[in-house]
């Protein structure tokens, strides 16, 4: 396949929320572009972006395709998100590798929070945005109130400006739109072709049209100071003027266009790609890529064809009877099938095999690809995302993608017999496939646990390690890391433990002093013997016990914290006594004693923060109430407010689902430990009646 320049090359990302048409737009721009022959459907599941079993059957995105279509001599590559948040990693790392995100919204004037997420992505990693109006068709289309809240929420310091307008709009109406840079009006053929023909402008539009095409003009001339005299001296530009300063606007994120479009029908596609092409940033346009080399100090790697070799692997596809396909970007230089190169996040070498240009599950041979080019990279031995590939020779290493963090967990229970290595292997890949999914083994809950961004999520892992591993699995609640402790002192908790059964005898006796201490500090064992009445080489023993006492629990089966046990008195026999009677006799005593010491149990709390829009403020600081929560205080947020509260964990194990039925999706939360608090007596009851139950019945 061609090779492109730097300067030749778009890398877009489609990012918004689910159902706004970022697939079918994508595949209209293939369609319009000849890329592919046959106008795909998400609905009959036809499309090059959702190939996946999953997203046929769901008809929804679920992982970020790689797709690419010529235009004008230009090669656009397309990164087509998933918009559900369960799955805002795929978005985070389409981001990552990308100079424009296109924003496609419903022309119905409601600001999805996909669309705040997308736009706060593309804010962290400094990228252009374009927004499109999409289904301009539906009988509740409205482009003007749709214009107006998108200045309303993301004009702040921003030119948001119409680069076309819509001529008539809902069902009946929607076939035209105008072109404001060229001035021209254009008419949709019925055939998807994506050609227009010029039509009259009605006069009641004509007005409105000029103003906005002076709009423009002013918009482009603030680029540069030079453009502004221009501008004050003739009240306009010269076309290249114009196109330097539109061009110098996207890429400097001060100028925010707005396009048209009807992706069903290929309505506005044709002028989208013209504009991508004359006005938006190439890689030859970024800042040259940021890393570190080897010595640990600072790195830059300009985007030219003939400098060191750098890329970056910013995602990774297992497909059964091939392995993994590494999909990576060029930052710098060319690499060439059959080259050896440097894994410098893992510090080993890789050797290149084939190299393809994607379309969805179709694979095109590259032979080679050189800088600001994305492709695929296939069965490399020891790369996985987030690995930088290099010239040994002149390495770096770019910065990884931070995933978000997971914001739900469950615990999983195999269904049947199952082979271990076989459930962690398919985990293991699913998570080389998915870094927002993490899977763990709780050493105190003794639970192996998966995390995510939603029960969604989890499902569709659930049901991919099934489907590609053969492994079924239980999505079971996560256990909640209670622990035990006590208010009160027991001054003298004694045992004598004391068997005899024909031959040698055991014998152990202690008095043990059981006492709280602070939150935080732990167990602590103090002896106090003296006169020798428990020997020297027993208090091991002693000690031994009450650590396997504290680990196992008293009331309820869970770790005991914060307590002090002081030996101080005891005896022993002078044939029967060993350690082993020490260790029952110390654990024993210990159990007795804390039983006696007003036991209570502690659960975590979190410091939880939701952000939401204002109107649910109400309603969300109510149910987090609701949750034993402790509001700490809030804070504005752009057009959204933050709470802040400190929350039991067994309240927002399941929090993600909820808050986003709340809020009609658009609220979001994050949290972390804070620290351990009493257990209302109620719920400490209910858990040790359990306990109980389980201990009569046989059960761990």
């Amino acid at each position: 396949m061609k090779t492109y320049t730097p300067d030749k090359i778009r890398n877009i990302c489609l990012a918004s929320h689910g159902g706004t048409g970022k697939t079918t737009l994508a595949e209209a721009m293939l369609f319009v572009s000849g890329e592919r022959k046959r106008f795909g459907s998400v609905d009959e599941g036809s499309t090059a972006s959702d190939y996946n079993p999953d997203e046929i059957e769901r008809k929804f995105s679920i992982t970020t395709s790689l797709l690419h279509c010529e235009w004008n001599g230009h090669k656009i590559n397309i990164l087509d998100t998933p918009g559900y948040a369960d799955f805002r990693g795929e978005v985070k790392a389409a981001m990552r590798v990308s100079n424009l995100v296109i924003i496609p919204i419903r022309a119905t004037a409601l600001m999805d929070v996909g669309t705040e997420v997308a736009w706060d992505y593309a804010a962290e990693f400094n990228i252009p945005v374009i927004f499109v109006v999409n289904e301009l068709d539906k009988d509740n289309s409205d482009f003007d109130k749709t214009y107006d809240a998108l200045v309303e929420r993301f004009g702040e310091n921003k030119h948001l400006v119409e680069i076309h307008y819509p001529i008539g709009e809902g069902r009946s109406d929607f076939n035209q739109i105008f072109d404001i840079i060229k001035m021209q009006q254009l008419k949709f053929h019925t055939d998807k072709s994506g050609n227009y023909d010029e039509l009259d402008v009605p006069d009641e539009f004509k007005e409105r049209l000029n103003k906005l095409h002076e709009i423009l003009i002013e918009d482009a001339a603030e680029s540069e100071e030079e453009f502004m005299e221009d501008y004050f001296e003739t009240g306009t530009l010269t076309d290249e003027e114009f196109k330097t300063g539109l061009r110098e606007g996207i890429l400097d994120r001060k100028i925010i266009p707005i396009l048209c479009a009807e992706s069903l029908n290929a309505i506005g596609v044709k002028t989208m790609l013209d504009f991508i092409v004359d006005y938006c940033p190439s890689p030859a346009d970024m800042p040259p890529a940021k890393g570190m080399n080897p010595g640990g100090g600072s790195d830059m790697r300009p985007c030219k064809e003939d400098g060191p070799f750098s890329a970056f692997v910013f995602k990774t596809i297992s497909e059964a009877h091939v392995g993994d396909l590494s999909l990576f970007r060029v930052y710098s230089g060319t690499v060439k099938a059959g080259t050896d190169v440097y894994n410098s996040s893992r510090s080993v070498p890789e050797r290149i095999g084939q190299i393809f240009f994607l379309n969805g599950k179709d694979r095109i041979d590259a032979g080679q690809i050189s800088a600001g080019d994305i492709g695929a990279l296939v069965k490399l031995k020891d790369t996985h995302t987030n690995n930088t590939l290099c010239d040994k020779a002149k390495p770096i290493r770019f910065p990884e993608i931070v995933f978000p963090d997971p914001i739900i967990k469950f615990g999983i229970q195999p269904k049947g017999k199952i082979d271990e290595t076989k459930m962690s292997n398919g985990l293991h890949t699913l998570h080389e496939e998915d870094p927002a999914f993490v899977f763990t083994y709780d050493p105190e809950t003794m639970q192996s646990i998966v995390a995510g961004q939603g029960e969604m999520h989890l499902n569709i892992i659930t049901k991919r390690l099934k489907d590609r591993f053969g492994v079924e699995i239980e999505l079971v609640d996560a256990k909640i890391p209670f622990k035990e402790t006590i208010k009160g002192t027991a001054a003298d908790s004694e045992y004598k433990h004391k068997k005899q059964t024909g031959g040698r005898g055991q014998y152990g006796h202690v008095h043990l002093k059981i006492e709280p201490q602070s939150r935080g500090t732990g167990f602590e064992f103090v002896n106090k013997i003296v006169g020798g009445v428990v020997p020297g080489r027993f208090v091991p023993a002693v000690e031994k016990g009450l650590q396997e006492a504290v680990a196992t629990g008293v009331i309820a089966g869970y770790p005991v914290i914060d307590v002090k046990v002081t030996l101080f008195d005891g005896s022993y026999h002078d044939v029967d006594s060993d350690e082993l009677s020490f260790k029952i006799a110390a654990l024993m005593a210990f159990k007795k004693g804390f039983k006696e010491a007003h036991p209570i149990m502690l659960e975590p709390i979190y410091e939880v923060e939701v952000r939401v829009p204002e109107e649910y403020m109400g309603s969300i600081m109510g149910d987090i109430s609701g949750r034993r929560g402790q509001i700490l205080g809030m804070e504005a947020d752009g057009h959204f407010q933050k709470v802040k509260a400190l929350v039991p964990l067994s309240e927002v194990q399941k929090y993600a689902t909820i808050l986003r039925s709340m809020t009609s999706g658009r609220g979001s939360f994050r949290k972390k430990f804070s620290h351990y608090a009493e257990l209302p007596p109620d719920l400490s009851h209910k858990i040790t009646a359990e306990y109980e139950a389980r201990k009569a019945a046989g059960e761990k």
